[in-house]
């Protein structure tokens, strides 16, 4: 198959249009990839990952993409990132509180998406609505806008008592996945919590916490020619050389007749992508 680009990848770009376009970028590049769909496509490891941080050779990737000195070092791969609400900023601990400024200490959203079913989740104003696009989700609605990721946390754990927060990836890329009326559900989690949200504000300040009031639903459609019956992972760790007839992308993932592969795991990797 003749190359189209060769390089390290990073996570698929995605453009809110119907359907999603995506752009996948491979070192200098950044490959179309809904034009793909259709053909077949093998993307080969190269067996060299670079850290998407510091670009030192390293022999395994963690937290998609960072060699191990930076995942201990850097504060984007600290256990609150995950954790929000374990978010230590306020105690003087942050591994770089000057990350933590432009990135943790600033307005976030906690949301409703619907991916495999509904669930809530919170995401950086900036992030809207890519945030979604990237989990495959085919409905969103902003529901709080809050002043850090640290209250965006604690939101989230007062909504996780009537709500899911996780999306089951295999039923999201199936498509299994029946439409919601998000408007009432946001409704009726929000005379859920409503106390604790009052709390919320007492404690951190009038405001900290806001209802969005006129928020706007947002609707996703993927582009996907067929989705799988049954979901196996392709993985290049296992399997340098995958691919196979590209039937659509969703998330992150790159969906095959033969498997489907989360790119956004394979970040800082160096890969040839071809199309016959």
């Amino acid at each position: 198959m003749p190359i189209l680009a060769e390089g390290n990848i990073a996570k698929m770009h995605c453009q809110h249009a119907s359907p999603v376009q995506y752009s996948l970028p491979v070192g200098d590049a950044l490959l179309p990839m809904n034009a793909l769909i259709g053909s077949r496509v093998s993307l080969a490891f190269r067996q060299q990952i670079n850290c998407v941080a510091c670009q030192r050779l390293t022999k395994k990737s963690f937290n998609q993409g960072y060699c191990y000195p930076c995942f201990k070092k850097l504060a984007q791969c600290d256990s609150c990132i995950v954790s929000p609400e374990k978010c230590h900023f306020h105690l003087g601990t942050c591994r770089e509180p000057e990350w933590g400024e432009a990135n943790c200490m600033i307005d976030h959203i906690v949301y409703l998406a619907n991916s495999s079913g509904i669930k809530v989740g919170i995401t950086r104003h900036s992030q809207v609505p890519t945030r979604w696009m990237d989990q495959g989700a085919v409905q969103a609605l902003p529901v709080l806008r809050v002043k850090s990721r640290y209250l965006s946390g604690l939101a989230e754990v007062v909504f996780k008592q009537h709500i899911a927060d996780k999306t089951q990836w295999q039923a999201m890329l199936k498509n299994h996945v029946d439409e919601i009326d998000m408007q009432q559900q946001k409704q009726r989690l929000l005379a859920d919590v409503a106390d604790e949200l009052q709390q919320l504000n007492a404690e951190h300040g009038l405001q900290a916490v806001q209802v969005i009031d006129d928020a706007d639903e947002y609707r996703f459609d993927y582009p996907v020619l067929e989705y799988p019956s049954k979901v196996s992972s392709l993985n290049l760790d296992k399997t340098p050389e995958v691919g196979g007839l590209l039937m659509g992308i969703k998330g992150q993932y790159l969906i095959f007749d033969t498997g489907v592969i989360n790119l956004r795991k394979y970040t800082g990797y160096l890969l040839a992508v071809s199309q016959d």
